[in-house]
């Protein structure tokens, strides 16, 4: 699954640890999150979602092969 957490990131002049710490979780989670090593819970996805004030499907790009 992709995302555009690292674009929306630098967008809104947020470093890593803001995000982590804004969402409660760790800065490597977000760099996960951001080179496509982890796919986030719902949950965390809905965090993330609500910090940029933006919906889930607005930042995660879900394809066919991803399910």
């Amino acid at each position: 699954m992709n995302n555009r957490i690292q674009q929306l990131r630098k967008e809104n002049k947020v470093t890593q640890n803001e995000l982590a710490d804004a969402v409660d979780v760790t800065r490597q989670t977000i760099i996960s999150l951001e080179n496509g090593r982890y796919n986030a819970s719902l949950l965390l996805a809905h965090k993330i979602a609500e910090y940029f004030g933006l919906k889930i499907e607005d930042i995660f790009i879900f394809e066919e092969n991803d399910l």
